[in-house]
């Protein structure tokens, strides 16, 4: 992951400087927009950019707007910053193809776990094949071993264990999981994500210790590094 570059556009300074910070500690080449216009402006002309971070409220040309001119001709990863907190807003930006959407104050630290798992995801989109611990997922066959064994899992099951394992060694929410894995069409309680990951990890036998709870938040995918290989995309 290092050496990508990111775009982040937002008119406060000091949010662009905490961002930038911590971003480059993690390796990433970093460049700035103050506002809407300028960050078009940059992204059309730099055509190495990896990723772009956008807050939505900026003067002029707003990160709605930024994000439905990128989405026109590009599936660059996309993180919306914003202070709005609201459903409707965040269903907005999901619309409009956002991959990602934090709400300020959020931890840079988590900011930066997302951009590497949004990286790895789509560095590894056209790879159909992930593999780690011994569980293989064929995507495009839909097919899970463990083992070298066949697992029978449902739809939802696979999406779940597909999404554990693209985002290994990040602390999941409930809500970020069934933002992604149920999308917004699903409405009911996120306690139903409890229900398949018990069924997930009592198929998945020993395998199953590897989808950690993290408790009053969510799940964890993590493997012990003598349990195997990082995962392939």
């Amino acid at each position: 992951m290092e050496h990508m570059k990111i775009l982040v556009a937002d008119d406060e300074a000091r949010m662009r400087k905490l961002v930038k910070d911590f971003l480059t500690k993690s390796g990433y080449q970093v460049v700035e927009a103050a506002d809407g216009e300028k960050a078009v402006e940059m992204f059309f002309n730099d055509k190495k950019i990896d990723l772009v971070i956008l807050d939505v409220m900026m003067p002029g040309m707003n990160g709605w707007e930024v994000l439905e001119t990128i989405r026109r001709y590009s599936k660059v990863p996309v993180i919306m910053l914003t202070a709005k907190s609201e459903e409707r807003d965040e269903l907005k930006g999901f619309e409009l193809g956002v991959d990602e959407y934090i709400t300020k104050t959020f931890s840079p630290r988590i900011l930066v776990a997302r951009v590497e798992a949004l990286l790895r995801r789509a560095n590894g989109e056209q790879q159909d094949v992930l593999s780690v611990g011994g569980i293989e997922i064929n995507k495009s066959a839909h097919l899970v071993t463990v083992d070298g064994e066949r697992l029978e899992l449902s739809f939802k099951e696979f999406e779940l264990l597909t999404y554990f394992m693209e985002n290994q060694g990040i602390a999941l929410s409930r809500e970020v999981i069934l933002n992604n894995v149920w999308n917004y069409n699903y409405f009911g309680d996120a306690r139903t994500i409890d229900t398949h990951v018990k069924k997930l990890r009592s198929k998945m036998g020993a395998r199953g210790d590897y989808i950690k709870t993290v408790w009053g938040m969510g799940y964890k995918f993590e493997v012990e590094p003598t349990d195997g290989k990082a995962a392939k995309k």
